[in-house]
C-alpha cells in the first residue's frame, strides 16, 4: 500500500503576522487545529516542519511530531523536503500551518488521487468562488485549468479575464495546498525560481514552468486561511458558529 506523509510548514517571522502558527484560536494554538485536522485524514504520518523551537515546543506540548528545519528556506516546499526526505513514503501533502478550518475531506481527496495507480506530478484543489470577492483581491490566487483537469496558470489578476462582457466563465479560488509524488517533490526543489513565480510571487509557476503537471480538484467545502489577524477574528467566529449548531 502506498504511504502518504503530511507535512505542515510553520515558521514563526511573518510580514502580516508574526508568531500565527501559536496564535491562539478558540483555546488551541492555531497549528494545533492544523495538526489535528491532518490526523483525522487517512495519511500514514503526520509532522510539522518547522524552524522555530518556540512553535516545536508546541506542537510536542500537544502530543504532534515536530521536525527542526534549517531558517534559511525561501519557500514551504523546501521546508517541507528537509523534513520528508529520509521518510519511506510515496507521496507528500503539503497542508499550510495557516489553515485551521481545513475540511479533513479535502486532505483525503488528495490523498486518494496521490495513492492511484496514474497518480499525477502533483495535485492541488479550487473551489468555485464570486468574481465580484475574488477579481480584485491579489491575496486571493486564482486558477484557470483545461477540461482534464490539469493546470493551465495560477495568478493574482483575475483570470479568466472577460473581453467585452463575454461569457462569465467561473472564477476558481486556489487552496494552497500541495501533494506531490516525492520524486517530484525533489525535483522541485532542486529547480530554480522561474519567470512567472518570481512576477507572481507564487512557487507553484515554478512547476508548470518546468512541465510538472498539476491536477487541479474541485470541492464546494470552504475554508478560512489566516493571513491577519482579522482573518484570526473570523475563523474564530466560525468555529462558535459551528460549535453552537452541533
Amino acid at each position: 500500500m502506498k504511504k502518504t506523509v503530511i507535512a505542515i510548514p510553520a515558521r514563526y517571522g511573518s510580514t502580516r503576522f508574526p508568531g500565527k502558527p501559536l496564535a491562539m484560536l478558540a483555546g488551541k494554538p492555531m497549528i494545533q487545529h492544523v495538526y489535528e485536522k491532518a490526523s483525522a485524514s487517512r495519511a500514514s504520518a503526520v509532522l510539522v516542519a518547522t524552524d522555530d523551537e518556540r512553535i516545536a515546543a508546541a506542537v510536542r506540548g500537544f502530543g504532534g511530531t515536530a521536525v527542526m528545519t534549517s531558517p534559511d528556506h525561501p519557500s514551504g516546499s523546501d521546508r517541507i523536503w528537509e523534513a520528508v526526505k529520509d521518510l519511506d513514503c510515496d507521496a507528500v501533502i503539503n497542508v499550510q500551518g495557516d489553515e485551521p478550518l481545513i475540511p479533513t475531506r479535502v486532505i483525503d481527496s488528495l490523498i486518494d488521487v496521490m495513492t492511484e495507480d496514474s497518480a499525477p506530478d502533483m495535485a492541488t484543489v479550487a473551489v468555485p468562488g464570486t468574481r465580484e470577492i475574488l477579481a480584485d483581491n491579489p491575496n486571493k490566487v486564482k486558477v484557470v485549468f483545461g477540461a482534464d483537469c490539469m493546470a493551465l496558470y495560477f495568478s493574482r489578476a483575475p483570470i479568466p479575464y472577460l473581453r467585452d462582457g463575454g461569457t462569465d466563465a467561473p472564477m476558481c479560488l486556489h487552496w494552497g495546498i500541495y501533494a506531490y509524488r516525492k520524486t517530484v517533490l525533489k525535483k522541485f526543489v532542486s529547480l530554480p525560481p522561474g519567470r512567472l513565480e518570481m512576477c507572481e510571487k507564487l512557487e507553484q509557476l515554478r512547476a508548470l514552468e518546468n512541465g510538472i503537471g498539476i491536477r487541479v480538484l474541485l470541492s464546494d467545502l470552504e475554508s478560512i486561511g489566516v493571513d491577519t489577524p482579522e482573518d484570526l477574528a473570523r475563523a474564530e467566529a466560525r468555529l462558535q458558529e459551528e460549535k453552537r449548531c452541533r
